[in-house]
């Protein structure tokens, strides 16, 4: 094959004899295959995981299209990865043609450029002379709009001069809403085809910008998932793996300060007289009635109002519990969340009630900010930026990041290819001196690098590699300067490390567009064996098949990155079939609160978007935190301990990795995503077996053993009686004051008895009836197209008592949409315009009452609303629904959001996909 694309032969086409160089995976080739019927529609739409070839696909599809091809990039490292990938793998040259550019403002036959620059090049806000006209702010906006679209129009101009007939858009889910109204601009104007492809589809926003994302991609035409692509050895079996630490002494002892002040601060807000007097002045207060339409617009301040005075001793009267709607209504504890809400509308929301005591709010500002419990206007006393900081680049990382390397490298050895990825550079810490000594306080490249080499007596290969600084083993320096040859680099700045004789610093100006990959090379071939890099360079884009362990060290809590960054080490590797992959995500567990504290919340989001084997005997494959089985609380360094081995023990158990990867795949055939609900008491077994078999049973044995021994007593009065008896109505006086005992006395164990059996039966049938109400809503209202015949509401629960919800037989899009739905319905009501109030009566004197949401994408619309009602009596059961935007419908919303039995649910059901 000729090997110089120089110049393109026809206009409008590539070059003849171009080809990807070698064989395509099972998933490319049957999209390649069903391309045609893909493109029906002028679009091709596909989803797939790091790892999975997405970039080669995209590149093979804009071949065959054959027109000219403009590719759009979330990053300028993704950029130039398109191009680089394009140069080796197809056309398999080394110099970039000159038909290809990376300059939107200068397209050529195959352009590569990002959203980014796409929408500056559109957008020039940069008016002549702007102060002249600041003072009229039409005539500046109208100015900017013009001069916006001429620049837009010189934009489409350019690219249609070049014919471009594919834009390929590359993890569009990066793409911000003013990118998106340039890129469409673009479209209109070309008609081109659109080839989507993507790793993480923002399933998660809201109806409106999901239109907008299928409108730029169109549907989805498929979805590779990650245990598909293992199935086909196209990734390799990998597990995720958390390491615990606790602060350091110093840091722990900066949290519990700001936990003290944060209690002492509240008990001393809790008696500030000044507070207490405004808020019992405030006309919410003192006329409820007369202020009931501003009550309801700020029912979360109303409701805080009365929670705090309750708190203080304050009498709450029946003409504000009138207002709730719940005369017998328990008024909640006041905490630190509930004060919140109350300062916050205290001191920035109600201004015009809260004029008499400005000074007060101000001192009372001041005094937040100085204890931390106050941030861009936003009053939290849990946590702050500050000890966000301290959980999140806790030093005792460092110490975790050792004890996981030294314990890879006993089991792996030489055949370690380990990367640590991290945020920042810290340059600072490398020192131009014969000894390094410097106390290592902060996280970064240069600290872990130091922190590896301290310790490192096991020969370790270290090296670093940033966009500024590259460190190398003298002993890969030979390699270094043999790969450095092939890209015509002859000389190479390199100086020893001052302090440590056995590495090199390497100057990289000359190297600027190659030594990422020079060092990947070096890297591959075992002569660095942990590699620790920024993930702004090598978190996305960056492709090293070799890495078998990866730490991330990063503090980012984006799922899209760090899935991104997680893909590194998922890859298969051609010269290893055999390769497993361990990733190692880092968690300073915050033991002054329940939840671990922000770093673990961080945890759980990012864990939102990975896929893997579970821990369990009876392995799963699942996404979340929910997978690792672990406890409720993590709290003393003994848990942690505990913990951190049995990660370790795993870790090291590689080849049982993929014997458990097989065992999984056998329990399903895909993905689905579907509502978790969990059991909210706690042990479900133990709760059930306590309700089922001792309650229930004792009560139920009780009662019978009572009523025969009183039927006992009853017939031996009754034989007293009996001589007394003198007609048939004395008969029946004597019987009916018998009754009247056995009711008196046992009526309460009967009704306790009924009642535990009502509370503990199988809630997933609840679950069920209001998902295929939903459902048929959905459908009828055209959210979902799929014919109702061939999509199937699926609820089971499992031992541990959780609810499990999903729709089968429809799109990925229509089962997140109903998945999304159902969480709205079941979680505590927030503020829809539409709430269901359930009511069911058994047995004629049992009454439940219950609230829930109208989901959003429903509750747009009244008449949409209407059915789900009419769905709703059909398939649960009474029900009355309320407009919640009136007087009237705001209080039921009062009363749904301060005793919503769905409540205790709030914040506990999650979204999960699960391989079934």
């Amino acid at each position: 094959m000729k090997n110089d694309f120089n110049i393109v032969k026809r206009a409008n086409s590539y070059p003849d004899g171009i080809k990807f160089k070698y064989s395509w995976r099972k998933y490319q080739k049957r999209i390649l295959n069903e391309l045609e019927g893909y493109l029906n529609d002028n679009h091709l739409h596909i989803i797939a995981p790091p790892g999975s070839g997405k970039t080669v696909l995209g590149l093979e599809v804009g071949l065959r299209l054959n027109k000219p091809t403009l590719i759009l990039a979330p990053t300028i490292a993704i950029r130039n990865q398109w191009v680089q990938r394009f140069c080796e793998l197809f056309l398999q040259v080394k110099q970039t043609p000159n038909w290809i550019s990376t300059d939107i403002n200068s397209p050529k036959f195959f352009t590569v450029s990002t959203y980014q620059a796409l929408h500056a090049s559109c957008n020039d806000i940069i008016a002549d002379n702007i102060s002249e006209i600041a003072n009229d702010k039409e005539l500046q906006k109208q100015k900017i709009q013009n001069k916006n679209s001429l620049k837009s129009q010189q934009l489409i101009k350019l690219l249609k001069k070049q014919s471009i007939g594919t834009i390929i858009v590359d993890e569009a889910h990066h793409l911000k809403n003013a990118w998106w109204r340039s890129l469409t601009k673009i479209i209109r104007a070309l008609n081109p085809t659109i080839v989507g492809l993507t790793a993480t589809p923002p399933y998660d926003v809201s109806y409106n910008e999901w239109k907008n994302y299928l409108e730029l991609n169109g549907s989805i035409d498929t979805e590779i998932s990650v245990p598909e692509l293992v199935a086909e050895g196209d990734l390799c079996p990998h597990q995720d793996f958390l390491f615990f630490s606790n602060p350091t002494i110093k840091e722990g002892n900066e949290i519990e300060n700001y936990r003290i002040k944060f209690d002492k601060l509240f008990n001393e807000i809790k008696s500030d007289k000044t507070l207490a007097e405004a808020l019992v002045k405030h006309p919410f207060y003192q006329t409820p009635r007369q202020s009931i339409q501003q009550i309801y617009s700020d029912i979360e301040f109303y409701s805080a109002t009365l929670i705090f005075l309750n708190a203080i001793g304050k009498k709450i009267t029946k003409e504000h519990l009138a207002i709730v709607g719940d005369k017998k209504l328990t008024i909640p504890e006041l905490n630190y969340e509930w004060l919140a809400i109350l300062l916050t509308f205290y001191l920035y929301k109600d201004d015009r009630n809260f004029s008499d005591y400005e000074s007060h709010r101000k001192l009372l500002i001041d005094k937040l900010k100085r204890n931390g419990a106050i941030e861009r206007r936003t009053i939290d006393f849990i946590n702050n930026k500050k000890i966000d900081s301290l959980l999140s680049s806790s030093i005792s990382k460092l110490n975790s990041i050792s004890q996981i390397v030294a314990f890879e490298n006993e089991h792996l050895r030489h055949d370690l290819r380990m990367v640590i990825l991290t945020d920042y550079i810290r340059k600072e810490f490398l020192v131009n001196a014969p000894q390094n000594n410097l106390e290592i306080n902060k996280i970064g490249v240069i600290p872990i690098f130091e922190q590896l080499r301290r310790n490192n007596d096991q020969s370790l290969k270290i090296g670093v590699l940033t966009g500024s600084l590259i460190i190398i083993p003298v002993s890969a320096y030979e390699l270094f300067k043999e790969i450095s040859s092939k890209y015509n680099i002859e000389t190479i700045s390199a100086t020893r490390l001052k302090f440590d004789s056995r590495y090199l610093i390497v100057n990289p100006a000359k190297f600027k567009h190659h030594i990422v990959s020079i060092v990947t090379q070096v890297f591959e071939a075992g002569q660095i064996e942990v590699l620790i890099g920024t993930k702004s360079l090598l978190g996305e884009g960056w492709d090293a098949p070799s890495i078998n362990s990866l730490i991330l060290a990063s503090f980012v809590g984006s799922y899209v990155l760090s899935n991104q960054m997680r893909g590194r080490a998922i890859r298969t590797d051609r010269k290893n079939i055999d390769k497993t992959g361990n990733i190692w995500h880092l968690v300073c567990v915050d033991n002054t609160l329940p939840g671990g504290g922000t770093d673990m919340d961080m945890l759980r989001r990012r864990f939102k978007a990975f896929v893997g084997v579970s821990f369990d005997e009876d392995v799963s494959i699942e996404n979340g935190i929910g997978r690792f089985r672990l406890p409720e609380r993590i709290l003393t360094n003994r848990d942690i301990q505990y913990l951190n081995k049995e990660m370790l023990e795993v870790s090291s158990r590689r080849d049982k990795l993929r014997v458990k990867w097989i065992e999984a795949l056998k329990n399903g055939v895909s993905m689905v995503e579907e509502i978790k609900i969990p059991f909210p008491e706690g042990d479900y077994r133990r709760t059930k077996s306590l309700y089922y078999r001792n309650t229930i049973k004792y009560l139920s044995g009780f009662l019978g053993a009572g009523l025969a021994a009183y039927f006992t007593e009853a017939l031996k009065g009754f034989g007293k009686l009996a001589r007394n008896i003198r007609s048939l109505d004395d008969i029946y006086a004597a019987l009916l004051i018998i009754t009247g005992v056995g009711v008196i006395l046992f009526g309460g164990l009967t009704y306790k008895t009924f009642r535990l059996y009502i509370k503990y039966r199988d809630i997933s049938k609840d679950t069920h009836k209001i998902g295929i109400a939903l459902l048929k809503t959905l459908v009828k209202i055209g959210v979902i197209s799929t014919e109702y015949g061939k999509l199937k509401v699926v609820t089971t629960i499992d031992e541990l008592g959780a609810i499990y919800c999903r729709l089968e037989g429809g799109t990925t899009y229509e089962e997140s949409v109903f998945i999304k739905s159902l969480q709205e319905i079941i979680n505590a009501v927030k503020n829809p315009r539409y709430i269901i109030i359930r009511k069911s009566l058994f047995a004629f004197y049992f009454t439940k009452k219950d609230f829930h949401s109208v989901p959003d994408v429903i509750g747009m619309n009244k008449q949409n609303s209407l059915y789900f009602e009419s769905q709703w009596r059909k398939n649960v059961g009474r029900c009355k629904m309320v407009y919640t935007r009136t007087i009237e419908g705001r209080k039921f919303l009062l009363r749904a959001r301060m005793s919503s039995l769905a409540a205790q649910f709030q914040d506990k059901t999650e979204r999960i996909n699960k391989w079934r």
